[in-house]
């Protein structure tokens, strides 16, 4: 199973995000069954541009419409366990922040955002990413989104998009 990994993509109108929808359910994202967004999605209409794909995501710190959404959750997916994430304050120790919020919680992977930079690694047998920002890179070199393949392993890769 491929799925899209998004985070940080602040788009605040429809057309932005039927844009970006199109160009991410093309070239390596084709055939992708679901999108996970670590969130500052900051506009709704996003969700829909990726109908009929399951959409997963969870609250960041700009999303002010998404309040009922949950600030963490696990996803199973392929009989995998995946955290989701924003994260919150500074961006030096996050992600030490963010697995210590799932501490508890027997995962396979762990997906979290806020700091616009791209993330791929593992910690123990743990795949951890921050996608990064598809439409903002701040420090980063390029814009860029994750794929998570789900396996026998979950496997993850960062892809450019600019």
């Amino acid at each position: 199973m491929k799925i899209a990994v998004l985070s940080d993509t602040h788009l605040t109108n429809i057309e932005s995000c039927k844009k970006l929808a199109k160009k991410l359910l093309s070239g390596p994202f084709t055939g992708v069954e679901a999108v996970l967004h670590a969130v500052d999605i900051v506009t709704p209409e996003l969700e829909r541009c990726f109908a009929p794909l399951p959409w997963y995501s969870v609250r960041g710190n700009m999303d002010h419409t998404l309040l009922d959404a949950p600030i963490s959750r696990v996803v199973e997916l392929e009989q995998k366990r995946i955290g989701l994430i924003h994260g919150w304050g500074g961006h030096n120790s996050l992600e030490q922040r963010v697995l210590a919020a799932f501490a508890d919680q027997e995962l396979d992977a762990l997906i979290y955002g806020h700091t616009h930079q791209p993330v791929c690694h593992r910690v123990a047998s743990l795949l951890v990413m921050n996608p990064g920002s598809a439409t903002d890179r701040r420090r980063a070199p390029h814009c860029t989104v994750g794929l998570l393949t789900l396996d026998e392993a979950v496997c993850g890769e960062i892809i450019v998009v600019d």
